[in-house]
């Protein structure tokens, strides 16, 4: 089973992330910050990722320390979880619409962080969630998963559709990225012959 337990405390936040990559989108979430455990349940539904994530952050101050801390540590989960990652098919990539809104994301399990976020939101908050700590989430993410993440927004007059069509273009992005291959069986997937 391609799973991981991972754990962070710092001074700021203390966090706790089960992932199952294995998963059928099974979600156990206690954050602080509705918003964004609405956008994490997008990430494992359409992922068919399982996720038990805890969190107490500093949310008094804001949220930012606690969503950027929780993309770092769902990274980590996700690069011990992934493993040696012979047999991956590596890439993936949707398109998801959400009435008026459309985001596409594109992931590679490159072994190298990189993100492209593109989104302009219409607001800069969807109830207290300031939208601009997508962006912190998934940068935190893919400094530690190493993978290469390009986010497109390309439309959208709702904030809470834009997000949320980005999360779920995320995970379904995921879930095609992490399929084993049965042709790539115990190969790894780059000519280099390593990620």
């Amino acid at each position: 089973m391609r799973s991981a337990k991972v754990t962070r405390n710092t001074l700021e936040t203390r966090i706790s992330v089960e992932l199952n990559l294995d998963g059928t989108g099974k979600v156990k979430l206690d954050t602080g910050l509705p918003f964004l455990e609405h956008m994490l349940d997008q990430i494992a539904r359409h992922g068919l990722l399982d996720l038990d994530i805890n969190a107490k952050g500093d949310l008094h101050i804001d949220a930012h320390h606690t969503v950027e801390d929780l993309g770092i540590t769902l990274g980590q989960a996700f690069n011990q979880a992934v493993g040696d990652k012979k047999g991956l098919r590596r890439y993936g990539h949707a398109y998801v619409p959400l009435d008026e809104a459309l985001s596409r994301v594109v992931l590679d399990i490159s072994g190298r962080p990189g993100l492209v976020f593109n989104a302009e939101f219409v607001r800069a908050s969807v109830g207290e969630f300031e939208v601009d700590l997508i962006r912190e989430f998934f940068q935190g993410f893919v400094n530690h998963a190493l993978v290469t993440l390009h986010i497109d927004n390309l439309a959208g007059d709702n904030a809470h559709h834009q997000a949320e069509t980005i999360f779920k273009a995320f995970g379904r992005a995921m879930r095609v990225a992490l399929e084993l291959d049965p042709r790539m069986a115990g190969v790894m997937p780059s000519t280099k012959g390593t990620l």
